[in-house]
């Protein structure tokens, strides 16, 4: 029993418990649902760019056709950053990789010809070096495992402020490296790699810091900010909370938020085609007309067409060049629009959770699943908005989606647990009572079971009461046990034909029955119902002594008498607010209990008040005088019920009933009933066998019939 109330309840919170380690585990599709949602804030809400001096001179379709095939010759380079350089870029930074010498350097080309002077040849290569030399120049170099060689130091120093976060950053196992007379010359280096996991994926973060574990390293885009500002040294912020890991980068006045990893997590803005200019441009004799697009500009050289492979996808959808990354990022920086997710904030999102599904655990459990529908609705609707308005106001990462599905997971839970134990539940009750309560009363509990309180209707009622005849003298000669079993027996049968009949049994008294009509749900014709419920508890009586169905032994038979009252009762519970049965009260149910007590004195086993017979008319009634209730100041006219319809059309009933007739007819003006009385003992065995024992003890009831009104 304490299993049973307290098992959904641990369902519940074992539940809870495993969604909640769940989610401090984070797998990779919690992980990736999460990743979504943010996309789809940011797609909502893209960063506006207020138009910073960032530029890329874009390596596009048009550039190969009107150039020819990457790579170029590095003298083309070099002219393009002398060329930048005149205009006053800022900054020039290439996304490209000069891990090799110039293949179409003529001092390469003429180092395979015996009869040529390389010596006396352009070195494509030592060209591209003097102009990187002459520029704020940034190069990148991309990580790779395969890679036997690190970069070279840092062009930058490293302060570290804090516990040192190293081991937390992006690992540098290898990297595939510029040329050194190339790397030497250009101003800054940096790894212009993505995180391995948003290469194949929409690209979310961007590490600002590499760890190649000796030394560390700038991403591209930090690189080329540095070289933009002037500045010479990181200060690289570490969490004093959780040493090991990295809270944020200063550079000069910006200081930026990263994540424990060390990397920027990227908001992007809409992209803007005015950002990109064709590189072919600055090859032409025009390309000072350029100059307003390049003049104090952080200016990235990278590409866009798509067989040089460097597209990739954005949180808002788009397939865009390595490049305009790079070149969001430090926009982003510039207009200090950052997204933070801290550990704290995490951590609050699984308390939250773990609180929302106890909560939705109780709703369910106390107040039903249309409650925890509305729970789940609420929920949602405070989890989305909240955290929608963190990201929209102040850039906090607030994860609502696995809050949300997992609360819903744990409402269809429980609300399924819930509509399975009510399921079962319903099963028990029409076990336990399907034997004492009408098949419409079960459907009226199941239906509204939880509106069950104290207190009833006036409603009429049809109330029968059924006793054993001759029970003291009985028990004494079974003893208890066999008793019991014939009392089973007995309230089994004689039950059965109450129920069939849209009956509920009130309870089992000792020896007797007590059962009514027409409640808790409205039964026509109720009256009708009760009287075939006596005759059908007669008939199969009958058939149980015959065949010995008690275990009696030959010559034993049990007798029942049967009292029904028809009137007004007050139906409903009763008891404590803890404990009640649905019962009824009043005086029809008093009269019902007397007038099966008037079995007796009448000598028949089936005994009906005026308002019965009336209910039941074309039964087969005959009138048995009247009996004196207490507290009644007048006789209450009685009935015995011989048979039912068929009976009562019948010709042997019809002559016995007009005999009958005159029978009460000298009992009540005081003539001689002799021959009239004679008449009823000659018929009644006929008739039904019960009726010897009624007319034997009818000259003693003359005063009954007396005290009786006329029908």
């Amino acid at each position: 029993m304490i299993r049973r109330r307290f098992l959904p309840a641990l369902i519940g919170v074992a539940l809870v418990l495993g969604l909640t380690l769940l989610r401090v585990a984070d797998p990779y599709p919690v992980a990736t649902l999460r990743e979504i949602a943010f996309d789809a804030y940011q797609r909502a809400k893209p960063r506006e760019s207020p138009g910073w001096p960032i530029r890329v001179i874009d390596l596009d379709e048009a550039s190969l056709s009107a150039v020819g095939q990457w790579p170029w010759p590095r003298d083309r380079l070099a002219t393009i950053v002398d060329r930048l350089t005149e205009m006053g870029a800022a900054t020039i930074a290439f996304d490209a990789l000069f891990a090799e010498p110039d293949r179409l350097s003529p001092s390469r080309i003429a180092a395979t010809l015996p009869e040529v002077d390389a010596a006396a040849l352009p070195d494509y290569d030592a060209i591209f070096a003097e102009a990187l030399g002459r520029a704020p120049s940034i190069l990148g170099f991309a990580r790779s495992p395969f890679a036997k060689t690190m970069p070279p130091p840092p062009k930058a120093g490293f302060a570290v402020s804090g516990p040192d976060p190293r081991p937390s950053l992006a690992l540098l196992p290898g990297a595939v490296v510029p040329l050194p007379q190339l790397s030497d010359a250009a101003a800054g280096l940096g790894a212009l790699s993505l995180r391995t996991e948003d290469a194949v994926s929409a690209v979310r973060r961007l590490p600002l810091l590499w760890n190649d574990g000796t030394a560390l390293h700038p991403g591209f885009s930090i690189e080329t900010l540095r070289i933009a500002l002037g500045i010479s040294t990181y200060v690289v912020l570490g969490d004093v909370g959780q040493p090991g890991r990295m809270e944020g980068l200063r550079l000069g006045e910006f200081t930026i938020p990263t994540t424990a990893t060390g990397d920027l997590w990227l908001y992007y803005s809409r992209p803007d085609p005015d950002l990109y200019v064709p590189a072919y441009r600055l090859l032409e004799a025009d390309y000072q007309s350029l100059a307003p697009l390049v003049s104090g500009h952080i200016v990235l050289f990278g590409t866009s067409a798509s067989g040089l492979l460097d597209l990739h996808s954005t949180t808002l959808g788009d397939n865009v060049p390595g490049v305009s990354i790079h070149a969001q990022a430090i926009d982003q920086i510039l207009s200090r629009q950052y997204l933070t997710r801290t550990d704290g904030v995490q951590g609050l999102e699984i308390l939250l959770f773990a609180f929302f599904g106890l909560l939705q655990v109780a709703v369910v459990l106390r107040l039903g699943p249309r409650a925890g529908l509305v729970a789940v609705i609420g929920l949602a609707g405070l989890t989305f908005a909240s955290s929608w308005y963190l990201f929209s106001q102040s850039g906090v990462l607030v994860d609502a989606t696995f809050s949300l599905a997992a609360v819903t997971l744990v409402y269809a839970v429980m609300a399924f647990f819930r509509f399975a134990t009510t399921d079962a539940d319903r099963r028990q009750i029409r076990r336990a009572f399907g034997y004492y309560v009408a098949p419409s009363l079960l459907a009226e509990i199941e239906k509204s079971g939880a509106d069950l309180k104290l207190g009833g209707d006036l409603r009429e009622l049809t109330v029968m009461f059924s006793d054993v005849r001759g029970f003291t003298p009985l028990s004494e000669k079974l003893g208890p046990v066999p008793l019991l079993a014939l009392l089973n027996t007995l309230f089994s049968a004689l039950g059965r034909n109450i129920v069939t009949r849209s009956g509920t049994i009130d309870k089992f008294m000792g020896d007797a029955i007590m059962a009514f009509w027409n409640a808790p749900v409205d039964v026509p014709g109720h009256a009708r119902l009760a009287c075939e419920a006596a005759l059908g508890m007669r008939a199969t009586l009958s058939r149980l002594n015959a065949s010995d169905g008690f275990g009696l032994g030959a010559g034993d038979t049990v007798a029942i008498g049967i009292g029904i009252a028809t009137g007004e009762a007050v139906v409903g519970n009763m008891g404590l607010e803890t404990r009640f049965d649905y019962s009824c009260i009043g005086d029809t149910v008093n009269v019902a209990s007397r007038v099966e007590g008037a079995c007796k004195q009448v000598g028949y086993d089936i005994v009906v008040v005026e308002g019965t017979r009336q209910g039941a008319a074309g039964f087969a009634f005959l009138e048995a005088g009247a009996i004196h209730l207490k507290g009644k100041s007048r006789a209450q006219p009685i009935h015995v019920l011989v048979g039912d319809g068929a009976l009562a059309t019948s010709e042997g009933f019809i002559e016995l009933s007009a005999e009958h007739q005159r029978l009460v007819s000298a009992l009540r003006a005081g003539t001689d009933p002799a021959v009239p009385l004679a008449r009823c003992r000659v018929l009644a065995p006929g008739i039904e066998p019960g009726l010897v024992q009624f007319y034997a003890l009818l000259p003693g009831r003359v005063e009954d019939f007396a005290a009786a009104v006329p029908a």
